[in-house]
C-alpha cells in the first residue's frame, strides 16, 4: 500500500511541475494548446493517477492514525490537482491563484512522501 502511494505521489509531483511549465509557457510565449490533442488527454491521464492516489490515501489514512494528515486535505489537494491540470493551459487564469494552488499541492505531496518514508 505505502509503495503504491509513494509511486502515485511522485507522479503527481511530476505533473504538478508540468502544470507550472505549461502555465508559464502559455503566459510568456502565448502558446495556445489544442483541446482535443493536448489538454483533454493530459487532464485524463492526471485524473486517472489522481483518482487512484485519492483512494489509496483515504484507505491509508483511515487504517492508521496520523496527527498532521487529514481526509479534508486529501480532498482539497485532489481538487486542486484536477483544476490545475486544465487551468495550466489557459494563461488567463489568475497567476496568484494558480501559483498558490500549485504550491499548496507541492507542499502537501512532499509532506506525504516524508511521512511515508519514516
Amino acid at each position: 500500500m505505502s509503495e503504491e502511494i509513494i509511486v502515485l505521489t511522485e507522479k503527481l509531483l511530476t505533473f504538478n511541475s508540468l502544470f507550472m511549465k505549461y502555465y508559464q509557457e502559455g503566459r510568456t510565449a502565448g502558446i495556445k494548446y489544442d483541446f482535443h490533442e493536448v489538454i483533454k488527454p493530459f487532464a485524463n491521464e492526471v485524473k486517472d493517477i489522481n483518482d487512484r492516489w485519492k483512494l489509496a490515501m483515504k484507505k491509508w489514512i483511515s487504517d492508521s492514525n496520523h496527527k498532521y494528515l487529514h481526509l479534508k486535505q486529501i480532498d482539497t489537494t485532489s481538487e486542486h490537482i484536477d483544476q490545475l491540470s486544465i487551468q495550466a493551459f489557459f494563461p488567463e487564469t489568475s497567476k496568484s491563484r494558480f501559483i498558490n494552488a500549485n504550491r499548496t499541492v507541492e507542499y502537501f505531496l512532499l509532506e506525504i512522501l516524508k511521512e511515508m518514508k519514516k
